[in-house]
């Protein structure tokens, strides 16, 4: 996949100042829906976001479920790249149980800060900032690494995908939700950092998208359109009538 031309100092400002909203006023405006009504239309379980922190699901900013394709077991480790105020690093805190170990990985300050503030004084998780294309993890060292709504952010889509590569023990699996597109987006759409920003300049055709994965060394099992996914500012629902832009959920695996 041929990296952008977006300007990258420019996107990561205007990344962190929106991520950073999303934080601390998560009752504000937004391009993309947050919260427990749109988690829970997701596919995530009530019961389960019952035993999480409640200001983790407010800033909830995911655009689809992937835990039915993660089938996370007991004693395993796992690795949230983008993780935010950490709803999927607290999910996945619940399947692995005490036996386990979640990393959850940030840009963000205030998201690191919140996720950081809530989550339980246990060994289970923790959260570090980092890029999700470089976080400094030693390699295969995870059993799953997870993703919501992130690597659509990045300008570089391969190295992300050949740092989940990287993170994964032999046949472990990524399971994540992102943004794609079914037409390739005009270049002025893609030069936009705001619209990078708000998960819809940065998605890439869905075919070119697939071939990055399989290219990081990772085959694709199962990609889900997430149907309940949707945009709400004027500008974002334009781009989805337009060029087809939409949520997808996916299962990959490195081989053995």
């Amino acid at each position: 996949m041929p990296v952008t031309s977006v300007d990258r100092a420019s996107l990561e400002t205007k990344v962190k100042n929106m991520y950073s909203e999303v934080a601390t006023n998560p009752h504000g405006e937004f391009h993309f829906e947050m919260g427990r009504a749109m988690a829970e239309r997701l596919g995530y379980s009530p019961g389960d976001l019952d035993r999480i922190p409640q200001e983790a699901i407010d800033s909830f900013a995911g655009v689809g479920h992937f835990f039915h394709l993660a089938h996370l077991q007991p004693g395993e480790h796992v690795v949230d790249l983008g993780s935010g105020s950490g709803m999927d690093s607290f999910i996945a805190a619940l399947l692995i149980g005490p036996t386990g170990h979640v990393t959850g990985v940030d840009m963000t300050d205030a998201q690191l800060a919140k996720a950081t503030r809530l989550a339980p004084h246990t060994d289970t998780i923790v959260f570090r900032k980092g890029y999700i294309e470089e976080t400094g993890l030693p390699g295969a060292s995870c059993d799953c690494v997870i993703s919501n709504g992130v690597i659509n952010l990045a300008a570089d889509k391969s190295r992300v995908f050949h740092e989940a590569a990287r993170l994964l023990k032999p046949g472990g699996r990524m399971a994540f939700a992102d943004i794609v597109t079914e037409q390739a987006l005009p270049e002025n759409v893609v030069c936009n950092a705001d619209l990078w920003a708000a998960c819809i300049g940065g998605a890439a055709q869905q075919l070119d998208y697939r071939a990055a994965i399989e290219g990081a060394g990772l085959q694709v099992e199962r990609i889900e359109d997430n149907s309940g996914y949707r945009f709400i500012s004027d500008r974002a629902r334009k781009a989805t009538a337009k060029w087809g832009v939409k949520s997808v959920s996916i299962l990959a695996r490195k081989a053995d």
